[in-house]
């Protein structure tokens, strides 16, 4: 069992292991200019070789810059550079509410990598962590059709029939920076891969279009006792547009999207911090339920903030 055991000790943001910055606390650089080519490059190997070797960094000032396409470059060759076999994408802050906590212009997407993927009831290892278990409830679809780039955005119909099944799903962000709000000052988490670090999902459904997603409701329990609810709204509106919006965002960096690969939609319970040790359940009425367990000896340990 994690330090902290008792759902009074806990918020609706999980346990207090997030750093010392509150949500929406952080204080934004002044830089806002692109990095340079080799500025990206620089940061690419410092997240990268810190992800490799499971370690904790701090990103040199000189370094931080809240210029949006600099970022999103150094997402897609950050991947690049880590090699890692993709299984498809994450939204991040595609809820009003995490960017507001994390000071996001925009949804913040993210490689889903196939070492990191498991089937629900899953034990994740310590080694697919390195500082945080922020876990997200969500909404998921794989495609069973190719949605390549091309010239003319796509509308949620197309979209919609290129959808194989809906799953639901956890996905369980980490960074390797060591204060995960305080980081927004240079929007840390989205550089390192939008934090993508993991993804639980459920069984697929194949007949899923008459369920009514943005009213479809996530009850998440922490080692059995119940914490929060949340709402397929939260995710842009409609699950089925965050995909849309993440197609469309793919589009316009000329990339697209291949039959297999799942999409996790965007959080509809907001941030939810884990320790080692912790078990979620998740209840997802007719979509189904994911249970995650956190793998409890963790050598990097997990530290709480007063």
């Amino acid at each position: 069992m994690a330090e902290q055991s008792e759902t009074s000790e806990i918020t609706l943001s999980g346990r207090r292991i997030y750093g010392p910055t509150p949500p929406g606390q952080a204080v934004w650089c002044a830089r806002t200019t692109p990095l340079t080519p080799a500025e990206e490059g620089e940061v690419v190997e410092l997240v990268a070789q810190a992800r490799l070797t499971r370690r904790t960094v701090q990103l040199p000032e000189r370094l931080w810059t809240r210029h949006w396409d600099s970022l999103m470059a150094v997402v897609f060759r950050l991947n690049e550079r880590l090699g890692w076999e993709p299984a498809g994408w994450k939204i991040g802050a595609a809820s009003v509410e995490v960017r507001r906590a994390e000071g996001l212009p925009s949804p913040a997407p993210g490689r889903l990598h196939r070492r990191g993927v498991r089937e629900s009831p899953a034990v994740l290892p310590a080694s697919l962590f390195i500082n945080y278990r922020n876990s997200e409830c969500e909404f998921a679809f794989r495609l069973g059709a190719s949605l390549p780039p091309r010239e003319a955005p796509y509308v949620e119909d197309e979209v919609r029939m290129a959808i194989e099944s809906l799953m639901p799903a956890v996905e369980i962000g980490d960074t390797v920076f060591e204060d995960w709000y305080g980081a927004s000052a240079y929007l840390g988490s989205c550089l390192d891969n939008g934090g993508a670090a993991a993804f639980v999902h459920g069984a697929p459904i194949r007949d899923w279009q008459a369920i009514d997603l943005p009213n479809a409701r996530i009850d998440l329990h922490l080692n059995g006792k119940f914490i929060k609810s949340g709402f397929g709204r939260a995710a842009m509106g409609h699950p089925l547009t965050s995909l849309t919006w993440l197609v469309n965002w793919l589009r316009e960096h000329g990339r697209g999207l291949a039959a297999g690969e799942v999409v996790s939609t965007g959080t509809c319970t907001g941030h939810f911090f884990a320790a080692p040790g912790d078990r979620l359940d998740v209840d997802f009425g007719e979509v189904g339920r994911v249970e995650v367990v956190y793998e409890a000896q963790d050598p990097k340990g997990c530290r709480l903030w007063p």
